[in-house]
């Protein structure tokens, strides 16, 4: 491997993955020459509506489905040429519990590490344990644990081998607001110590809060990558809101403007900003002789960005 330090955690190429099929439905191509790179020390998001190709990808970079075709690397090592140290450096939490519910989480820590080939005396499992807050159930059984315990033990078993890059999928979904915040402040510890973060989410506020960069995967292919907030400038559409002091007439609004009157009592206007300003707007309602109470504006977030972008599919 070089020497020089590595810029991007992992390096795709050309990825395909077509599985064989039934003989009624015929081979499906679940990715289709993806090409991604991925910044060192990053928290990215891999964010797709269902069956787009997240979860083959990220199965495909755990080494636990063998791509089709393309090139993978993973922190400088070729996957097809250093399998066992590109596999070393990630540490993927997966979607599914699944844990051996005979195991306490100690055991279950000390045996990932053991199939890592970490030597007993490097192993971290306190350490771990306290990190996700499962120091007191050390010695429990994993099937007396809460749903929200087992998904800890399943970030704790992602880092028994100290991996550079965590991929959390989906990570969660159905967790109550308390386990996902002390989730989020882990990953973000974490990710200040060096660790490169890949992220999917259905959770689109999620992926704003947290991420830095996002890969948008459709139908197998990355239809965008871009950073966070470059994607939310794409979006041409703006919202003003505006609070009358009483019923609004009709307004001669500017082309492109369109007006919703909402049940609370505040007009909504949505507009282009690259062609029309709030000041147009506020000038048809000042027009009209409408009083206005209150107004705020309404950029759009990463729920429009995504729908708008996958809306072709």
């Amino acid at each position: 491997m070089s020497e020089h330090p590595i810029e991007n955690a992992i390096e795709i190429e050309g990825l395909r993955k077509t599985y064989a099929g039934s003989k009624r439905s015929g081979p499906k191509e679940a990715l289709k020459g993806v090409d991604l790179t991925i910044p060192r020390g990053s928290v990215f998001g891999l964010l797709g509506p269902n069956g787009a190709g997240k979860s083959t990808m990220i199965n495909i970079l755990a080494g636990l489905v063998v791509k089709t075709a393309g090139r993978v690397t993973i922190w400088g090592f070729d996957q097809d040429v250093n399998p066992r140290q590109s596999r070393a450096a990630i540490g993927v939490m997966p979607q599914e519990l699944n844990i051996d519910p005979y195991f306490t989480p100690r055991e279950a820590l000390d045996v990932q590490a053991g199939l890592y080939g970490v030597p007993r005396a490097q192993r971290r499992t306190d350490e771990i344990l306290e990190l996700i807050g499962l120091t007191d159930k050390a010695n429990a059984y994993a099937r007396t644990l809460s749903g929200g315990m087992r998904r800890r033990l399943l970030l704790g078993k992602a880092l028994v081998h100290g991996p550079q890059i965590l991929v959390l999928d989906e990570p969660t979904a159905g967790v109550d607001i308390q386990l996902r915040q002390m989730l989020w402040d882990n990953v973000r510890m974490l990710n200040r110590q060096g660790m490169t973060i890949i992220l999917t989410t259905h959770y689109l506020e999620e992926a704003e809060e947290m991420c830095d960069e996002i890969a948008i995967i459709d139908q197998g292919q990355v239809i965008v990558r871009d950073t966070t907030q470059s994607i939310l400038a794409r979006m041409d559409a703006k919202t003003l809101l505006v609070r009358p002091a009483g019923p609004a007439p009709a307004l001669a609004l500017p082309e492109g403007v369109t007006r919703e009157d909402r049940a609370d009592g505040w007009l909504a206007f949505h507009y282009p900003r690259s062609r029309v300003g709030a000041g147009m707007i506020l000038a048809a309602l000042a027009q009209a002789r409408v009083e206005v109470v209150d107004l705020s504006t309404a950029e759009p977030d990463l729920e429009d960005a995504f729908l708008e972008l996958t809306r072709g599919a």
